[in-house]
């Protein structure tokens, strides 16, 4: 039997008990958070400005679709054995030591990605109380803020969402109205963009690759789910409610007001209600990049080190790591390397779903250990196969320009792995013949 997580730790070296399952609405609203944000909200503009409303919303569509499949692919084994991503990598071709890159890849991309989206926080707060506040005092309240809500792990999580969501939804709403109350939506929805035309590849690419490391990371959060049906309406509802909900809120907008910079307007016409849409759009999106950035930080030490680390003690000093470098004003020089790590993480998809729902190299292990509410006693340390693979994914997702660069990496380090693991299986297999023959 699996003891009981203490405090902090969050279950991010074992697998979620039933015990620690949680409700469909806690997933779901954690979900949402995630991706009703203001970065999405600028996405759905960006497309607004450049589509009518229609070619927009085949775009969103299509984009939608497919972080759909990958999210509840990676989703439903994330729920069905209970573990993060990076943990679950380590039985789904990684290995001991490829999934500590992954952790390193994910865990860094997130605390950068922290420290951004903090200082826009903090930005959120002086414009708020009208510079009373300064910008580095105001990034160290809202870091360590932060900090200490994620070092209690998930429930804690879905209870800041439940406040946050809502909260965003609302302030956004009065921005809408603020800038759509003068226009008819049967005519925006038949007018033309104001700005340069974007082709339906280019606006699919946008959408997709927006939230691509999102999808990625989907195991992080629905390894709390309860079955593999709530994993299916966690994430339809939130690609429904904040990728296709906000998108096209934000392209209505754009054609209302002629420009691509709707957020900002919309801020501005909201008063203080626009810096709190900043702040409730930011305190989501943090908590999960911290939370995600722990988990990954703690399978690196376990995996390399064999050290156990609690989560919430990383997620501590992580955190006051990703404040500190908010409030030295440095991580805008880092935005070039966050992305290039970005780039990283698609491929990472393609070979988790391809082992787990196709090949199965360690179906026998982890059923067994499911069973008994503990990981596989057994695991590779490294597959030199997965690393050409994750290779080659990378090199095509970052060289090829036509298409999707990240659905590209994907699908090329899946189709890599796929085929070098049956030539590599079908190898060992003649080998242990002939050596058996002899």
């Amino acid at each position: 039997m699996q003891k009981k997580s203490s405090l902090g730790d969050d279950y991010a070296l074992s697998r979620v008990p039933s015990s620690g399952r949680q409700s469909l609405w806690n997933i779901t609203i954690v979900r949402v958070g995630s991706l009703a944000t203001i970065s999405q909200f600028i996405l759905g503009a960006s497309l607004g400005y450049g589509m009518n409303f229609w070619q927009a919303f085949w775009a969103t569509m299509f984009g939608s679709v497919i972080l759909e499949v990958i999210s509840f692919l990676l989703g439903y084994a994330g729920a069905k054995e209970g573990m993060s991503t990076s943990l679950l990598s380590r039985w789904t071709g990684f290995g001991r030591y490829g999934s500590s890159i992954i952790g390193a890849v994910i865990a860094i991309s997130c605390i950068g990605w922290f420290g951004v989206q903090n200082a826009v926080f903090a930005q959120g707060i002086v414009q708020s109380t009208n510079g009373a506040i300064s910008l580095p005092v105001a990034a160290a309240i809202t870091g360590l803020g932060v900090t200490v809500l994620v070092i209690f792990g998930f429930k804690i999580l879905s209870v800041t969402a439940s406040i946050a969501v809502p909260a965003f939804l609302l302030a956004v709403a009065v921005g809408i109205y603020d800038v759509l109350n003068k226009s008819s939506i049967t005519e925006l929805m038949a007018s033309a963009p104001a700005g340069k035309p974007l082709t339906m590849g280019v606006a699919a690419t946008m959408v997709a690759g927006g939230f691509i490391i999102g999808a990625v990371i989907t195991p992080d959060f629905s390894r709390f789910a309860k079955n593999g049906k709530d994993v299916f309406w966690m994430t339809m509802i939130g690609t429904i409610v904040g990728e296709l909900g906000i998108n096209m809120i934000a392209v209505l907008m754009a054609l209302a007001a002629k420009t691509s910079d709707v957020a900002s307007i919309m801020m501005q016409t909201s008063g203080w209600l626009g810096a709190l849409v900043v702040v409730f759009s930011t305190v989501k999106i943090n908590n999960l990049n911290l939370y995600s950035s722990s988990l990954g930080f703690t399978n690196i030490f376990d995996s390399i080190l064999n050290v156990k680390l609690n989560r919430g003690l990383v997620t501590l000093v992580i955190g006051i790591i990703g404040t500190l470098l908010s409030v030295m004003g440095i991580l805008g020089r880092f935005t070039d390397f966050l992305v290039f790590l970005g780039v990283l993480v698609p491929p990472v998809a393609g070979i988790i779903v391809v082992d787990y729902f196709v090949l199965r190299t360690h179906k026998k292990e982890l059923d067994a250990s499911r069973m008994k509410g503990t990981l596989p006693e057994t695991e590779e340390n490294v597959n030199w196969v997965t690393m050409i693979s994750w290779a080659a994914g990378f090199a095509v997702g970052y060289f090829v320009k036509i298409g999707i660069p990240s659905i590209n990496s994907l699908v090329a380090s899946a189709v890599v792995y796929l085929v070098g693991m049956l030539v590599f299986q079908a190898v060992r297999k003649n080998v242990i013949e002939e050596e058996v023959a002899s």
